[in-house]
């Protein structure tokens, strides 16, 4: 009764806040889509959802982030604004951070630690970053929990869970998965919770990076760490524009360490970071690759990442009919009214068209977009298992470019997959 309750008062002030910004939104729409076209009417709407969602909370932030990398479903425009979701949340001050101690712990001065800086170096919605000493040994960062976000997120996800069984009654929405995408979309914010999985994510990572030159993933300390804290080697002068300051021959190491990593997750191991935005990945002066915060990771299957290898390698030598064909095998499944083959045939004139290309000139978002595109036009449904990864090809290729601006990712990954097609043990 009192989780009901809860459940109850929190969709009671979820409902007000979206009638706050949804009417002015519906009626603003309408206005400049009289003034100025139906489709700057569309982007003031998109526009105010992703305000709506920030207004929500850090639950809803993180669902319309994860949200934003479904261009197979919703439109590029609305994803567009859902990417450019961040978090905004005060840092734990010194007194929540003694109470998250105690919460993980038992103690707001656990021994294992000589030092804490209360303080923290970074912050999120789900934890805070602290530097500390282990007892005995060297400076570690720990990774704190806020007190109260799981139960908050909880009933926030649960209210989402209901919220997806309604809409997908509506007639408009009756062929796309609802239910589903929303199914993934809770267990990837979940996921992000659940700290003993994140510190085990960091120790695959680690271990399957490790024979990639200049890519450091921090160590955990395990024996340190709690449910609720995770203890990792401390990385110092963690600075995003340190790139910069770098030499020009330094910065193309870094966009082809970095974009081998990516490429070692997906068609190697099969287990993908798939957040590699900058808060999460770092080029030090010393000429390495830094990845953080393993929280939202999957381990395709077996099947899937042997699919995502083949694509990649008929893309990489232009057979078209062979990635179209796999894009369809991959999928979960097709809608009442598909076209199949007109998909066929337009998704091989997309590689085709991109294996044409010079380097400089082909680009993963604009592929993946109109081959998203084509997903919806023609009813081809993208498994969630895929999509989640190739997020991660995206969100790396801006920082990759900005890099090496000549980078052909199509030519780095030719090793790659032939270790993940050919050369795996």
């Amino acid at each position: 009764m009192p989780r009901f309750v809860a459940l109850a008062g929190r969709a009671g002030l979820v409902a007000a806040v979206v009638l706050v910004h949804l009417v002015p939104a519906l009626a603003g729409e309408a206005a400049i889509a009289v003034r100025r076209g139906r489709a700057a009417g569309r982007q003031y709407r998109y526009r105010r959802i992703a305000r709506l969602l920030a207004a929500l909370g850090p639950t809803f932030v993180k669902a319309g982030q994860v949200l934003g990398t479904r261009r197979d479903l919703l439109a590029p425009a609305l994803c567009d604004e859902l990417s450019m979701l961040q978090d905004a949340v005060p840092a734990l001050d010194a007194r929540q951070t003694r109470r998250a101690l105690t919460q993980a712990y038992g103690s707001e001065h656990p021994p294992e630690f000589t030092e804490i800086d209360y303080t923290p170096v970074a912050s999120g919605s789900v934890a805070c970053v602290h530097r500390a000493r282990l007892a005995g040994g060297g400076a570690v960062a720990l990774k704190l929990r806020r007190p109260g976000v799981e139960r908050a997120m909880r009933l926030d996800l649960d209210l989402m869970r209901a919220g997806a069984g309604v809409v997908a009654r509506v007639p408009a929405l009756r062929n796309v998965p609802v239910v589903d995408v929303v199914a993934h979309m809770c267990d990837a914010v979940l996921h992000q919770l659940d700290f003993v999985r994140e510190a085990e994510n960091l120790r695959r990572l680690r271990q399957n990076l490790s024979g990639v030159p200049r890519v450091w993933v921090p160590k955990v300390y395990p024996e340190a760490s709690r449910p609720r804290c995770i203890v990792m080697e401390f990385i110092p002068d963690l600075d995003t524009t340190a790139a910069a300051r770098c030499t020009a021959a330094a910065r193309r190491r870094f966009a082809s360490s970095g974009l081998t990593a990516i490429y070692h997750m997906l068609f190697v191991d099969g287990f993908v970071h798939c957040d590699m935005h900058p808060g999460n990945l770092y080029f030090t002066e010393r000429a390495q690759v830094v990845v953080l915060d393993a929280g939202f990771s999957v381990q395709l299957s077996e099947k899937l990442r042997r699919l995502f290898a083949e694509f990649f390698m008929n893309m990489s030598i232009g057979r078209g009919r062979h990635c179209a064909e796999i894009v369809v095998r991959s999928g979960t499944g097709l809608r009442p009214d598909a076209d199949v083959p007109t998909f066929l045939e337009h998704m091989a004139d997309l590689v085709e068209r991109s294996h044409g290309l010079p380097a400089a000139q082909f680009s993963l978002m604009a592929f993946a977009t109109e081959m998203f595109d084509l997903q919806r036009r023609y009813g081809v449904h993208a498994a969630p298992e895929l999509i989640f990864p190739l997020l991660s090809l995206l969100v790396i290729e801006g920082t990759v470019r900005d890099l090496d601006p000549a980078v052909d990712f199509q030519e780095v990954a030719k090793p790659v997959l032939m270790k993940g097609l050919f050369g795996r043990s």
